[in-house]
Formats: C-alpha cells, structure tokens, sequence
C-alpha cells in the first residue's frame, strides 16, 4: 500500500462543483483583486474567529509582516518568539532590522514555554509572538498576562491553527493581532498562497489595509511604506467555500489523531493536549528516539512522513549573526531530533490509518 502524506484532491472531489462555480463566478466578473468575493470572506473570518476585523492578505508570512509593520516594529527592537517553528516566524521580524529572541518550548505542547518569556523582556522588546503549533494553542492566559504587565503587544501566529481554541476563544482572538495562513496544507487551504490578519483595534486594521496596498488609502496616494500584500479575488471565493466544511475537517482530524493515540501510544510518544480548548492536529507529531530508522521503515512500506522541525531556527545559517549557539535552547534542539509526523488528513480512508499504525508496530516489534 502507498499513502499519500496529504492528498487535496480526495478534498476536491468532496466539493468539486462548489469550487468550480466559486472560481467560475469571478473569472466571469472580471473582478481579480479585491472586491465582493474578498470582502465577503473577510467578514466571515471575523464572524468565525470572534474578532471586528479580518484582512485579507496575500500569505500567511505577510500577515505576519504587516502586523509588525503595524506595531512599527524596526531596527533595535526585541521581538521574542519560538525557535521551533517555521523560519517565517522570525524571517519578518530580521526583514524589518529587528532582532528575533527566542525562547524555549514546552516539551509537551512543543509551543513556546511561558516561564521563560520574562527573562528575555528588555526595554527593547516591542512584541511576542506566541506560534500555536500543530493546531495547538499556546497558554495565552499567562503569555498576555506577562504582555500587559509590561505594555508589550502580543500576535498571534495561528498559520497552522485556525479553528483551534483556548478556553472557549478561537485561535487570533485573543492577542492584539492574529495572523492565518492559507497555504494549501493548512486545515483550511487555499488553491495558492493566502494569509489574514485579524484584529479587535481599529487602528491596527487600517494600518494593515494600508500596508497591503502599498501603503494608500486611496489610489496613487502613499501614507506609509507598503507591499503588495493582497488576497486573490479567486483564493478568496475558494475558501469562503471551503469555510463551511472547516469545522467538520477538523473533526475528522481529531478522529484520526484519537485513533492514532490509541494505537500508537505503546510504541512512541503520542502528542499531549496541554491547555483547555481544541487541538485541530494541522500536524499529528509523535516523539521517538528512533527517529530516523522508524523513516525509513515506513517510507520503505508505503508510508510517508515529515520533520517539522529538523534544524531549530537559532542553529539556522541565517540566524548566525544573533550569536546562537547549540544548547542555547535545549528543549527544541531535543525534540527537533526525535519528532515525526504521520498523515492526519480528513480524508484518510479507515485502512490507510489501520496500515500506518501496524507498520509502526511492525518496526518496533522488530527491534
């Protein structure tokens, strides 16, 4: 048997003449940027998360670099964040000439560790990114607790965490900014790259409205430096449509990580639910010392798999001028070589799951 890691086009089917109408609508419009169809699904967003503004954007790596720039983030400020998580995380925050501090995680939920924060706070500091990791969340209680006490802004990266919750409150809800990435893997995914930036402040929601647009307001007339940042008319028709079907994905997601938990749990460290609310396992990721044997075994079988992450981002080339160091982060540097991840898609039929989970039984009953 061969498996795919992820396969979108089993999703496709499932909503084939949804999409196909969606797409068709606005190439008939003429309408390719900005528009109803953006508009529309900003409002949903807003609805579904729980917040007053939500901006389409055109990656998930750009909704968190117009957030920043909506802070003012530039050269000399702090800006602490996780070392175990996708490079686009700190990236922005180098982009603007600012230093990415990191801080290490908890070995559980592999999110950024909350008492560890406060020693890195200097009177630089300008924000925190807290990144919920796999679909779950960060302890945002103790994070914005520590933020308001010393007037930091907190955003929230939830690329791999739209739909999650905290204590009953949506992933991007809770912070001053939350930042979405619709690349076409997340649990909701784009036909292409696509991002959002949500937010309770109006200020901040028309800094970023500006931002996308080269900084204007109006057309050919330029307040602040700006990008081109926005979401396509068409990315947007794809997933207003895919927006209803998010909740029931992700509980399929759940589902398969229950499974996975149930039968696996004797054999590797199965992921651990750490805060109160809904993980939406973007990633299903298990911890073994074996790591690298257990690859090959399953993908020799038909299995495939995946590292996020295999080199934490204070041991990254580019990350070198900070000054990091190995064992500066010992936790992330630990897990980074033992975690692995194994398909989590919806769309997984019920003998793919029951192959996965004997062919990892398989490797260790031959040890």
């Amino acid at each position: 048997m061969k498996i795919p890691f992820l396969d979108l086009k089993r999703q496709y089917r499932t909503i084939k003449e949804e999409i196909d109408s969606a797409i068709r609508e606005v190439v008939e419009s003429g309408r390719y940027i900005g528009g109803d169809k953006v508009s529309s699904f900003e409002e949903h967003i807003a609805d579904y998360i729980g917040v007053k503004y939500a901006i389409g954007v055109s990656s998930g790596t750009d909704a968190l670099l117009a957030s920043l720039m909506a802070l003012d983030v530039g050269p000399g400020d702090e800006v602490i964040t996780s070392p175990f998580t996708f490079i686009a995380t700190a990236e922005v925050v180098s982009f603007l000439g600012a230093k990415p501090v990191f801080v290490d995680i908890d070995e559980k939920s592999f999110n950024i560790d909350p008492d560890k924060i406060e020693d890195k706070i200097t009177d630089k500091t300008k924000a925190i990114v807290p990144v919920h990791l796999f679909g779950q969340m960060a302890d945002m209680d103790r994070i914005m607790e520590i933020a308001r006490r010393h007037g930091i802004a907190v955003v929230e990266d939830a690329a791999q965490a739209i739909g999650a919750t905290y204590k009953a409150k949506m992933a991007c809800s809770i912070g001053d900014i939350g930042c979405l990435s619709f690349f076409p893997s997340k649990n909701l995914g784009a036909f292409g790259d696509g991002g959002m930036v949500c937010t309770n402040d109006e200020s901040i929601s028309r800094k970023v409205r500006m931002i996308r647009e080269h900084g204007s307001e109006k057309k050919y007339y330029h307040k602040r430096i700006g990008f081109n940042g926005r979401l396509d008319s068409i990315q947007a028709a794809i997933l207003d449509v895919k927006l209803h079907y998010l909740d029931r994905w992700a509980e399929s997601r759940i589902d398969n990580a229950e499974f996975y938990n149930e039968r696996l749990s004797g054999y590797v460290k199965t992921p651990s639910v750490t805060v109160e609310g809904k993980h939406v396992y973007n990633q299903y990721s298990v911890l073994t010392d074996k790591r690298d044997e257990l690859v090959d075994f399953l993908n020799s079988r038909g299995v495939p798999t995946a590292v996020y992450y295999p080199v934490p981002l204070h041991l990254q080339e580019v990350f070198r001028p900070y000054g990091y160091k190995e064992g500066d982060f010992p936790v992330s540097e630990r897990i980074s070589r033992s975690i692995l991840s194994l398909p989590i898609f919806p769309e997984l039929y019920q003998e793919e799951k029951e192959y996965i989970v004997e062919t990892v039984a398989g490797f260790y009953k031959n040890q």
